[in-house]
């Protein structure tokens, strides 16, 4: 017979539990990692489509995977009235709470938000080729931004690495520029 676990019951980091937001991650937690790999997917799919409502709800279904990761990796804010069950907040509304850093972000995506759900209602004209093209470009710079926060490399294509790199031998990396001396 098997021995049972000792508690099925994971732990929610919360905010005084979770890293400081200054401090890179040394393990990005599962759950962050998956929801980047997602994100970049999503993402270039978003810039293989044609049709600009597509296009838009898909790259902004990437922005929403990246803020998720960040959720994830930080923790969840304290509620404020810990007695009551809090309401059902947004992402994007969130996301300022535990990356302040995001704040800007956060602001954009979330301005987008009924603009996407009439691109996914599939509403003529919700999202114009110039909105998706602007929102794909968002969302990249969005998502490297997230990744370098995160500590998290970003991953390549196999066909597009270089031999050192396909046998998973290490790369040399260029070295930061130092400040000149004044």
């Amino acid at each position: 017979m098997a021995t049972p676990s000792p508690s099925p019951v994971h732990p929610v980091l919360r905010r005084s539990a979770a890293p400081s937001p200054t401090a890179p991650l040394r393990g990005c937690p599962r759950a962050a990692l998956d929801l980047l790999a997602k994100a970049r997917s999503g993402l270039a799919e978003a810039a293989r489509l044609t049709r600009p409502n597509e296009r838009y709800a898909t790259a902004h279904l990437a922005a929403l995977r990246t803020a998720a990761a960040v959720l994830a990796a930080r923790g969840r804010p304290e509620p404020v009235h810990p007695r009551r069950r809090p309401r059902i907040r947004s992402a994007w509304e969130v996301l300022p709470e535990i990356a302040p850093e995001l704040t800007e972000w956060s602001a954009l995506f979330a301005s987008g938000a009924a603009r996407r759900a009439r691109a996914e209602a599939g509403l003529p004209g919700a999202a114009g080729g110039r909105d998706a093209d602007d929102l794909v470009r968002a969302v990249s710079m969005f998502l490297r931004l997230v990744e370098r926060m995160l500590a998290v490399q970003p991953t390549q294509p196999a066909s597009a690495r270089t031999g050192a790199q396909a046998v998973g031998q290490a790369v040399p990396q260029p070295r930061p520029e130092r400040p000149a001396a004044g």
